[in-house]
């Protein structure tokens, strides 16, 4: 299959400069993307482009990944609020957060560069005469964005209108230093690509290219990202693993074969076979589970996959706690209540909130209702063999469950 089938049938394809895809992908090329740090983490929505640079590099395409060390200190105009303005430091800190973030996801032979490094010597004057007179007022107010602050009662300042011309700049500088002809984004950058392209045609003559990918969004039709309020984010400390493979188990049919075949490297085959199984089996959500670990692999590593699997079959099926399980993990993953041995199971169905009242616990032991570490029980006192590394799981049904803390 050609790269530009591929790209097609993943559903990587959403604008191109081109008059096909063919004439972009038939040939090896130095390949951007450009990220401004607006965070400190990449997060879902961003993967997904990361995951087309991931295709593009196997098909041995050069990538660089532009940090917006610079353009971050401006920020990109949004259509109905001005961004306040971030630190230098705060800048320099997350940009030195997501290039360590993309290392791990594109590779460490992969270009990382900061805009900063050569937007910061820039001097007003010749970035005017040489840059400036090469952009005009009426392209700039058809920018999506511009032209909806344009209209509001806010409007928008210069900084902001001026961010394209440094974007465009940014296209150029790379196409003169590294022979890069291609860059690839959300498709609400195709503005800032456009103008890029442009730029590259007036000064050096020459044709380079844009790419971009849809917008991905969620299962409400929201886009994936930090203005929705919905970010999943591949930083542990933001978005714990386990929150973070439980997202993708989670997904519904309807988004579940889209997802596979953007955020995985498993081959259109692979996604098919997976998905025939899904069909003969709905209720195994097979492709949802193939999907988590496929992307949890690629973001924290096979072994945190075992330790995230092995605290759902604990909290969610009737896997006992063993010594190797991630104690951190099984009480980040679930309510938690600390409690002292010889406290009974029914006090303990209170203090974890599974049952309101004396009464309707009693109902829930009598009914058979409760287990204590996978094991249906009735009232008792709790003993210290009921923990394990100081932690026992108390559930009421299959989908109701508290990790109960050992009080010392």
């Amino acid at each position: 299959m050609k790269l530009s089938e591929d790209l097609q049938s993943r559903g990587f394809v959403y604008q191109y400069s081109s008059e096909t895809l063919d004439e972009i992908t038939e040939r090896k090329r130095t390949v951007y993307l450009g990220i401004d740090p607006t965070a400190d983490s990449i997060h879902a929505g961003n993967l997904a482009v990361y995951m087309l640079l991931r295709r593009l590099k196997a098909a041995g395409n050069e990538i660089i990944l532009v940090i917006g060390g610079g353009t971050g200190m401006i920020g990109d105009p949004k259509p109905d609020v001005e961004r306040p303005l971030t630190p230098p430091e705060v800048v320099a800190e997350r940009a030195a957060k997501l290039a360590l973030q993309a290392s791990r996801i594109l590779g460490s032979e992969v270009r990382i560069l900061n805009n900063y490094d050569w937007l910061s010597r820039l001097d007003l004057i010749g970035f005017l005469r040489d840059i400036g007179k090469h952009f005009t007022i009426n392209n700039l107010m058809k920018k999506d964005a511009i032209a909806k602050r344009l209209a509001s009662e806010e409007g928008i300042t210069y900084t902001e209108f001026a961010y394209p011309l440094l974007q465009g700049y940014d296209f150029w500088h790379l196409f003169r230093e590294y022979g890069c002809d291609l860059q690839v984004s959300g498709s609400d950058q195709w503005g800032n690509i456009t103008a890029g392209i442009e730029l590259i045609r007036r000064k050096e003559g020459k044709i380079a290219y844009g790419l971009t990918i849809p917008l991905i969004t969620d299962a409400s039709g929201k886009k994936f990202g930090k203005s929705e309020g919905n970010a999943v984010w591949l930083d542990p400390e933001k978005t714990s693993p386990y929150t973070f493979y439980q997202f993708w188990l989670n997904q519904d049919d309807e988004h579940v074969e889209e997802f596979l075949k953007i955020f995985t490297d498993l081959s259109l085959e692979e996604i098919a076979a997976t998905l025939v199984e899904q069909s003969a089996n709905p209720g195994a959500r097979i492709a949802q589970k193939r999907l988590a670990r496929e992307v949890t692999t690629l973001v924290h590593g096979a072994a945190t996959v075992e330790h995230v699997e092995r605290v759902s079959a604990i909290l969610f099926g009737d896997s006992p706690v063993g010594d190797n399980v991630d104690t951190a993990m099984l009480i980040s993953a679930a309510p938690h209540t600390s409690v002292a041995v010889g406290t009974s199971i029914l006090d303990s169905l209170i203090l974890s909130g599974l049952a309101s009242s004396k009464r309707e616990a009693r109902e829930f032991l009598d009914g058979g209702a409760v287990a204590l570490n996978g094991t249906k029980t009735e009232d008792r006192p709790l003993a210290d063999s009921d923990f394990v590394n100081g932690i026992a799981i108390l559930k009421r049904g299959r989908r109701n469950v508290c990790v109960l803390i050992l009080d010392a």
